[in-house]
């Protein structure tokens, strides 16, 4: 095995080489077996292919063969995400020839490593729409209330480098959307810009309501209960704080010493009891100075499988709209490949024979997560797909300290499928709310560049950052595709002399 192998053993490397290419094709079979019948996109079967490839490979602890095959100038097992065969056959014939078997070395073409990348570039157009140029990864904005009264606004935005404009649907009305887009529509076609309107369903919100808190005390802190009803809370001198929820059912689904999170994570506690009225949650970590409990602030049970439907009636009633109107249609709190096949199905209603809509699937929970290979096999292999991360509600699901991990896990499987991925969440979020960056802000953005769309929440300085992101962005592309460096000449250190 590579871990005890000499790394000057050419022969030995080969065949483990072999031995890990016989094991991933074996196993991608036996996935593709059971993806077939669900791919109704001829275009899509290849990408899948390459992901069943990809989570066989991946199951696999290769950094021991990464060591040995990096003395021999062989180092590309890293970045095989979108090339998992004709990586390893290009190491195999590579290898094939230093060895000096007598094999002929049967080296992949030139088109087997590039249609990944190809693949990629084309369904990332059918979703977003075409890219810039100098710049291939898209700016989705979200709009506001503006955008429905004040053209000139929208104008702006797209001139400035907006790509995409999002429409959240938990906000404002069908009067309101209808002028948004109308505005946007407009907007493009004076500018001779395709932008693309992406609109948002809101999914089930679970949220606090009817506080009750004590006289002169608004902060919770650690070491504090909270007593979240099934109906509206009533006065009850056990509990200084209480609270009602926006979805009762969902509590009957919780169990004691379950993590509880309240706005974010600001507030965080557990299950201490289950009562038959409500929840007995003991708060484990706030901020120092504790934080108030305030009503409609999100809940999350952070670890507990919901069993809960992302389409709810508001959201039925949306998508009549959403469908007639919209480009893409992006997908809150789903969590199964059920959930696709449920959104597919209420499309299939509303469209009227015409071609699928493309799907955005917003990642924001473990159970997301975790189902993401087969969330994307479902909806990319009947829609054109992409991926958003929604880092607020996943950070406080997998946990602050996963974030940064998950995010990228979320990158490779979906380079490995040839989906799009919207990083979203906070970007340059203190320069579009307060005019005002800060250092670390831009460093996330540069990051975001992997991604083929970043996504700028509103706020009152959006347009300062569509100027700044369009800038980031271009200089990072010029040094970096995905994980791969782009070695153009560097300036800075030119003159050696």
């Amino acid at each position: 095995m590579v871990g005890q192998m000499p790394i000057d053993d050419s022969g030995e490397l080969l065949r483990e080489l072999n031995r890990v290419r016989d094991i991933v094709s074996a196993e991608a079979a036996e996935l593709m077996r059971c993806w077939d019948p669900i791919i109704q996109r001829p275009d899509f079967h290849a990408s899948a292919e390459n992901l069943a490839h990809y989570m066989a490979f991946r199951r696999i602890d290769l950094r021991p063969l990464q060591a040995a095959l990096a003395p021999w100038g062989l180092a590309s097992l890293a970045r095989c995400e979108s090339r998992v065969m004709p990586t390893l056959n290009a190491l195999i014939a590579n290898l094939q020839v230093i060895s000096r078997t007598n094999a002929d070395p049967a080296r992949p073409q030139r088109a087997d490593f590039l249609y990944g990348r190809e693949a990629l570039q084309r369904l990332t157009e059918a979703v977003l729409g075409p890219s810039r140029s100098g710049r291939e990864t898209r700016i989705l904005v979200t709009l506001s209330k503006r955008a429905a009264t004040d053209s000139a606004y929208v104008e702006k935005l797209i001139r400035s480098g907006m790509d995409c404009a999002r429409i959240n649907c938990a906000h404002y009305d069908q009067e309101v959307w209808a002028a948004m887009i109308a505005n946007v529509r407009s907007a493009s076609r004076a500018n001779g810009r395709t932008c693309r309107v992406l609109m948002d369903l809101a999914g089930p919100k679970i949220r606090t309501r009817n506080v009750i808190r004590p006289p002169g005390r608004k902060a919770v802190a650690a070491g504090d209960r909270i007593f979240l009803s099934f109906d509206r809370p009533r006065e009850n001198a056990e509990f200084a704080f209480q609270s009602g929820c926006t979805m009762p059912p969902v509590l009957n689904q919780v169990a004691v010493g379950a993590p509880v999170s309240i706005k974010d994570g600001l507030i965080q506690g557990a299950i201490d009891e289950v009562r038959p009225d409500g929840l007995v949650v003991r708060v484990v970590r706030t901020p120092p100075d504790g934080h108030p409990l305030q009503k409609e602030k999100g809940i999350n049970f952070p670890g507990t499988a919901l069993d809960l439907s992302p389409l709810t009636p508001d959201d039925l009633k949306a998508l009549d709209f959403v469908a007639e109107h919209a480009d893409i249609v992006s997908y809150s709190f789903v969590q199964k490949s059920s959930d696709i096949k449920l959104l597919q199905n209420e499309l299939a209603k509303r469209r009227s024979g015409r071609p699928p809509m493309p799907i955005v699937a917003k990642v924001e929970t473990q159970l997301a997560f975790d189902n993401l290979p087969y969330l994307i096999v479902q909806a990319a292999g009947a829609n054109p797909f992409a991926v958003m991360i929604a880092r607020g509600d996943l950070a406080v699901e997998v946990g602050y300290e996963r974030l940064s991990e998950v995010q990228e896990e979320i990158l490779w499987i979906c380079e490995a499928a040839h989906v799009p991925v919207i990083w979203a969440t906070q970007v340059l979020e203190g320069l579009v709310k307060r005019g005002m960056p800060s250092r670390g802000e831009f460093t996330d953005a540069a990051m975001a560049q992997r991604a083929e769309c970043v996504m700028l929440n509103k706020g009152p300085f959006v347009h300062e950052g569509i100027v700044v992101l369009d800038n980031v962005l271009r200089r990072m592309e010029s040094h970096k595709r995905k994980r791969s460096m782009q070695l153009r000449p560097l300036k800075a250190w030119s003159d050696l002399h």
